[in-house]
């Protein structure tokens, strides 16, 4: 209920495909594919992680789809109005996205200060050394830049499903699309001389980023390939953290599921493929090979910004529409991630659309001061089980996407494929005449093989398997 009133929905198929597109794509996509797809050996990278978004990806993500349209709940409730007794999978399911706002806000207020300082001319000195440490280690800029974005985001979201977050959809995805092919047509294009005399160009770096690298191919190697891609779609298509339950929600009973499903498959790898295109061949072209190890907030704030400085006169222009873009699929996102949230205070608690806001909002601001508190006062440094070294922001992305999104996904594989039986998300899919394609693929997806590399990812993440 949006203020006592019916449940507010997406006016059509395309506002939902937008809105459900620009959850999909964010900064998973830009700061994580491109990385992956650069250590995995390229196209061998790529095509298993096509092949895994029409199977895995699809499957979970027409489950949760269809779970939203055929309770009309968002991701707390939903699972409770499936079968009674599985209502405490929908509390972990909330609770993903609880955990993962607060470090993600504070990650769109470090795009957000990058964006600032190439627009104001400053996107060199956002290139020196030492220039993103000292900014992310300050106790006031980065949660003044963090509260910014809170703000935008909870802007959005307040102003509801049709008259927020679809008209925003409607013009920011159009817009981020055009950035992206306008970005990596320049990415391909460009050449630099370093001072050995040496020439590299952005179509060799595509080359590399698509001609599947089979060197030292051997099972293990495989698998881990296998293992990461896995866990990308997890950020690649807003599985496993209640979202697509909450959007899937607001789908009118007239839309075809098979449709939108499709598209949004096709929207988030597209986009998935052009930002390996935007970012390999100009990190490859300016920094060589070595350049491509970076990963994470180090690939996009220390190794792009050195990348847009050594463009020279132009870099400037293309760093501001590259955080541009960024912003935009930040944005996207988060707006997605509280929507989960307070969709599920709403239909928990019977509270208005504005009071649910406003409590996420708070809960949000609370724990993204902990987050950037993180970086000096509050600092620690742990070693995860997965064997990485992690601070305040690092243990709860590991928390809520290591741990609790292959729960999620775990349960509802479980719940579905066995308990309820598939036919029950086949028959809401089907139910406006639209033919489900691949329904004995989803059928034995959701009842075995999903679940068992599910737990292969869960068991990696634990560090209980560490030969993969």
């Amino acid at each position: 209920m949006e203020n006592g009133k019916k449940r507010n929905s997406f006016t059509g198929s395309l506002g939902f495909v937008l809105a459900a597109a620009g959850s999909a794509v964010g900064l998973g996509n830009i700061w994580r594919f491109p990385y992956l797809a650069a250590k995995d050996g390229g196209g061998l990278f790529l095509v298993i992680y096509i092949i895994l978004a029409l199977t895995f990806g699809f499957t979970l993500l027409t489950t949760e789809i269809a779970i939203g349209r055929k309770t009309r709940q968002s991701p707390l409730t939903a699972y409770g109005k499936i079968r009674k007794s599985w209502g405490k999978l929908g509390i972990v399911a909330c609770l993903v996205p609880v955990i993962i706002m607060p470090y993600y806000c504070v990650i769109g207020g470090w795009v957000t200060k990058y964006f600032v300082a190439f627009l104001t001319g400053d996107g060199g000195n956002a290139a020196a050394d030492g220039y993103f440490n000292g900014f992310i280690s300050g106790e006031t800029a980065p949660l003044v830049f963090t509260v910014i974005y809170l703000a935008l985001t909870a802007y959005v979201v307040f102003r509801g499903v049709e008259k927020g977050i679809e008209s925003f959809s409607r013009i920011i995805m159009p817009l981020l699309l055009v950035l992206i092919v306008i970005i990596a047509v320049f990415s391909v294009t460009i050449h630099y001389t370093d001072e050995s005399g040496a020439t590299r160009t952005g179509l060799e770096g595509l080359l590399i980023y698509l001609i599947p690298n089979f060197d030292g191919i051997t099972l293990q190697r495989f698998f881990s390939v296998l293992v990461d891609a896995m866990g990308q779609l997890f950020f690649s298509l807003s599985v496993a953290m209640g979202i697509m339950i909450a959007y899937g929600s607001y789908v009118p009973d007239e839309a075809s599921l098979t449709r939108s499903i499709n598209q949004i498959e096709i929207f988030d790898t597209v986009v998935a493929f052009l930002a390996g295109v935007m970012i390999i061949p100009a990190v490859y072209t300016f920094m060589g090979t070595e350049g491509m190890e970076a990963s994470g907030p180090g690939l996009m704030f220390v190794s792009l910004p050195k990348v847009f400085s050594a463009m020279g006169g132009i870099g400037n222009l293309v760093g501001c529409l590259f955080f541009a873009m960024v912003l935009f699929a930040a944005l996207t996102s988060s707006v997605s991630i509280m929507e989960a949230v307070v969709s599920s205070l709403m239909d928990q608690f019977h509270i208005s659309r504005k009071k649910a806001a406003a409590i996420e909002t708070v809960i949000a601001l609370v724990g993204a001061v902990f987050v950037c508190l993180g970086y000096n006062v509050l600092y620690f440094d742990i070693t995860l089980p997965n064997g990485s070294a992690a601070q305040l922001l690092d243990v709860m992305d590991y928390l809520s996407n290591n741990i609790l999104m292959p729960i999620v996904a775990i349960g509802t594989c479980i719940l579905i494929g066995w308990v309820v039986q598939p036919k029950t998300v086949i028959d809401e899919v089907e139910k406006t005449g639209h033919k489900m394609g691949r329904k004995g693929l989803y059928t034995a997806m959701v009842k075995v093989i999903a679940p068992l590399l599910l737990a292969i990812l869960l068991l990696k993440s634990l560090g209980i398997v560490t030969a993969i």
